[in-house]
């Protein structure tokens, strides 16, 4: 009889598959199997706030599926994610296929290794109740903000808006620091630069101060820039201090979730979201082939804020530094790092599961964007775990006239201990005058400057906030959690509130209003401390500290009271979102046409609606969208009716080809989208079709009706990494699968993210 574990993903199922042998199912729930109605609150409020959970539509057959194969199942093992969402699905699982709660068939792994999941089977355990209760009471407060504030705010503002505990607070951050930006008033300051000609080379100096009192002195005006410059010009510089030092620079930690997720950004270019389904795909598994053993879980779980390593992977850590670089690049103590106050510490930190896969080995068997990440966490991993760097400094001071201090530093690298292998980035730029080497000159010397540069400058607002820095001012702030940072950044973005300019992040107007808004009427909602000791009471729960009816309680008579004053002031005031409009001129009543949102994103509009109902496209500044092209007969075709050539227009759902005689003549053709991937069975381009069904798409052959193949799931222009064949984006599923005979290959194309979403209102 078979022992059935069950995990959360395909692709997970199908690496540990490989470790346990045919005594073992491995099957996968796909994310939760229960959840919240989306078409009710679900929280019986006055019944100690009970939450009432439905099987997730479409998961009937699924569960179906997992009660018959636990019948006849041996032993149950469930192994979903290690952390509250992960416990909570465990325990919805064993709800679901009526597994007591005190039995022991929750089992946990922090990688996805033959070791490490061989040794977490042989100790499963109890589901852990606190950890399933800090996810429901953070699942039911996200649900009472979202449904209940944001009807006030479809009432208030406009409808399809919603409110959220997390997010909202995000929002406001990214809108006060717009405030910011527009408050700030540039002030004046000067700075003189000199090119000094030594014996060794030219070294540049910048003006420091004054050396009567040795302080630095800013210049705030021209004319002093001027004098200081004119004595530069005409007077020697004479050598009067240098100051030589050594310095030890430590290597940052390994990784947190944060950490690598602004790493990746600043280093690699990737959205928050992206790095998060990469990692997943990392921690899950990949064939790696035979050299490595099959499917391998590169690093461990991806979602954590422990900096703690094992001593085991320090120990293979100190085997591969002392062989690759020398027993001088480890230190003397293996070094250990504390994870900071309020961290939650039951992972590791993030790191290679197997430090002895060294990246570039994978380099052709990972995608782009998985070798580049591995090769990230690989290398700040490795780096941790070495020696310091030694690096020599000097200060050079010289004097002008009689006081004037000019002042160059630079540095060079004695020994590069953990710089040999990766050095952390940072948001901030570096205005220092430091450079690399400075020529060796002695007290005493004499210059004269080569160039006298004086340059005005003025001091420049705050940056705007990237995907990098919110999320490091959300956690230091203590505002979410590993699991929530990313779909917090994708949930404001998508509701509208938060757009890309491109790398930043920059508030929309109907997100300033509702922030105002979400301030004036629900300030505690929006508050970083409130938010943040909410987080440290969901913590409480994990720990057995708190109970859930202490937190929802306490939370809910404030929040009930804020939301009666709010609802009582429903219909006394108005708020009406500013017209935006735009420099284009609609050509048929010669109004400035304004900027709406729809359904399908921005347009420009006629102001004179519904007596006008012009529309235009336009692009993200505004500008009209170029449609030359659309006028002009499409070469080669004519309308199939009429006989008259074919012209290209555009609707709400795309280009289309139309008869140039509309609306006398009607006949329009649709215009077949190549995808990029080539046909299976006779190798011509593969195209995009509408189906039937309202909004269905399917693909099939350019070639049609010569060759008839077609597809509902989308082909890719990815080829499977067990057997070489085409990958499917699976139809309605975020699953990738191989279709090819006997070969069974799938995975989550995007890992189901957690955390608050806001109303989740279909």
């Amino acid at each position: 009889m078979q022992n059935l574990v069950i995990v959360e993903s395909p692709s997970k199922a199908n690496t540990i598959k490989g470790y346990l042998g045919s005594n073992y199912k491995v099957v996968a729930s796909v994310g939760h199997v229960r959840d919240l109605p989306k078409s009710s609150l679900g929280v019986d409020i006055e019944n100690d706030f009970k939450p009432k959970y439905i099987n997730i539509r479409g998961k009937g057959p699924l569960i179906n599926d997992l009660k018959k194969q636990a019948k006849s199942a041996g032993k149950i093992f469930l192994a979903t994610d290690p952390d509250r969402e992960g416990e909570a699905i465990s325990w919805h699982l064993a709800n679901t296929l009526g597994i007591p709660e005190d039995k022991a068939c929750r089992v946990t792994f922090n990688e996805i290794t033959k070791n490490a999941v061989k040794a977490g089977i042989k100790q499963p355990r109890a589901i852990d109740m606190n950890l399933v209760n800090s996810q429901q009471t953070r699942r039911i407060l996200d649900r009472i903000v979202g449904y209940k504030i944001s009807p006030y705010l479809w009432k208030t503002i406009r409808s399809g808006l919603s409110a959220g505990r997390v997010q909202s607070v995000a929002a406001r951050m990214i809108v006060e620091c717009e405030e910011e930006i527009r408050a700030f008033i540039p002030v004046e300051y000067w700075t003189v630069e000199v090119m000094l000609k030594t014996s060794q080379g030219s070294m540049k100096a910048r003006y420091f101060g004054d050396a009567f009192d040795r302080k630095e002195r800013k210049l705030t005006c021209g004319e002093e820039a001027a004098d200081i410059a004119a004595a530069a010009e005409t007077n020697p510089f004479i050598v009067s201090n240098v100051t030589s030092s050594t310095k030890q620079r430590t290597p940052a930690p390994p990784f947190t979730t944060s950490t690598m997720q602004q790493e990746a950004v600043r280093k690699l270019n990737f959205q928050s979201a992206r790095i998060m389904k990469v990692a997943q795909e990392l921690y899950e598994g990949i064939n790696l082939g035979p050299e490595f053993g099959g499917v391998h879980g590169l690093i461990t779980y991806m979602r954590t804020d422990s900096i703690r390593v094992s001593a085991e992977a320090r120990d293979c850590a100190r085997e591969l530094i002392i062989e690759d670089f020398g027993k001088e690049y480890y230190p003397e103590q293996p070094r250990e790092y504390k994870s900071k106050a309020g961290a939650q510490d039951a992972h590791e930190a993030i790191r290679p599961s197997d430090p002895a896969i060294h990246p570039d080995k994978l380099k052709n068997i990972l995608t782009q964007d998985q070798y580049r990440l591995y090769k990230l966490i690989w290398n700040r991993f490795i780096a941790s775990q070495m020696a310091s760097a030694v690096i020599d400094t000097v200060v050079i001071e010289t004097v002008c006239g009689e006081h004037h201090i000019f002042r160059t530093s630079g540095s060079t690298v004695r020994f590069k201990g953990f710089l040999a292998v990766y050095e952390e980035s940072t948001d901030t730029k570096d205005d220092s005058s430091e450079s690399d080497k400075l020529p060796h000159v002695n007290e005493g010397e004499i210059f004269k400057a080569e160039t006298v540069i004086p340059e005005q400058h003025f001091t420049e607002p705050p940056p705007r906030y990237n995907e990098a820095s919110l999320i490091k001012a959300l956690e230091e702030k203590g505002i979410g959690r590993p699991s929530t940072l990313t779909p917090t950044i994708t949930t404001i973005i998508s509701r509208g509130y938060v757009e890309r300019d491109g790398k930043s992040l920059k508030p929309t107007q109907l997100g300033e209003i509702t922030t105002k808004l979400m301030k004036e009427r629900f300030p505690d909602i929006v508050d970083y401390q409130f938010t943040a000791d909410m987080e440290e009471q969901l913590d409480n729960i994990e720990n057995g500290r708190m109970g859930m009816l202490d937190v929802l309680n306490a939370f809910y008579d404030d929040f009930k009271k804020a939301l009666d004053a709010a609802e009582a002031e429903i219909g006394t005031t108005s708020i009406e979102l500013p017209v935006e409009e735009t420099n284009i001129i609609c050509e048929k009543c010669n109004s400035r046409m304004v900027v709406k949102n729809g359904r399908y994103g921005r347009f420009a509009a006629c102001p004179n609606y519904p007596q006008c109902r012009n529309t235009k496209q336009i692009d993200k500044d505004n500008k009209l969208v170029e449609t030359s092209g659309q006028n002009e007969p499409v070469p080669g075709m004519k309308c199939e009716q009429c006989g008259s050539d074919m012209v290209i227009r555009t609707s709400r759902y795309g280009s289309f080809y139309a008869c140039i005689n509309y609306p006398e003549c009607k006949f329009t053709k649709k215009i077949l989208k190549k995808i990029g991937v080539d046909c299976p069975v006779c190798g011509a381009p593969l195209v995009a079709k509408r189906g039937k069904a309202r909004g269905s798409v399917f693909y099939s052959c350019s070639k049609y009706p010569e060759c008839d193949y077609s597809s509902w799931d989308m082909p890719l222009n990815e080829k499977c990494p067990q057997c070489g064949g085409i990958l499917f984006r699976k139809k309605g599923k975020r699953q990738v699968i191989c279709k090819s005979e006997d070969c069974g290959y799938k995975r989550d194309e995007e890992p189901a993210e957690t955390g608050d979403t806001g109303a989740d209102i279909s």
